[in-house]
């Protein structure tokens, strides 16, 4: 039963980081889901793409904004918010990625999870 409510948990906060994203009209939602994936480092990966540094930060503002609104939590981690170059908002079962349009096609973090159910979500 503990573990039903976690991964509902993680749900809801890749449901909210979603949200977040197409309120600063991120490109090319996507969830991972990798709950399935026994060497998988989360429930899931919520990534998107924008085409500033500008707007990668807002979007990054955005989701923390979305979700601590909602379950009043903060990231356990964030990196790369100075550049706005690949921004990652990390939620223990819940890892976000804001690329800028360039690096997401460089690092391809959908390829390297091949294995994963994809979901896509349109923009606002």
């Amino acid at each position: 039963m503990v573990k039903s409510k976690v991964i509902n948990e993680s749900a809801y906060i890749s449901e909210l980081a979603i949200h977040g994203m197409q309120e600063k009209k991120g490109n090319d939602l996507v969830r991972l889901d990798l709950r399935n994936i026994n060497s998988s480092v989360a429930d899931y990966f919520v990534i998107c793409h924008a085409d500033s540094a500008t707007q990668v930060k807002a979007i990054a503002h955005s989701v923390e904004e979305e979700i601590y609104k909602a379950i009043q939590q903060n990231p356990w981690r964030k990196e790369g918010l100075e550049h706005g170059e690949w921004i990652l908002l990390d939620y223990i079962d819940v890892v976000i990625h804001i690329f800028r349009t360039d690096k997401r096609e460089f690092y391809g973090v959908e390829d390297l999870w091949g294995d994963a159910e994809i979901k896509s979500y349109k923009s606002a």
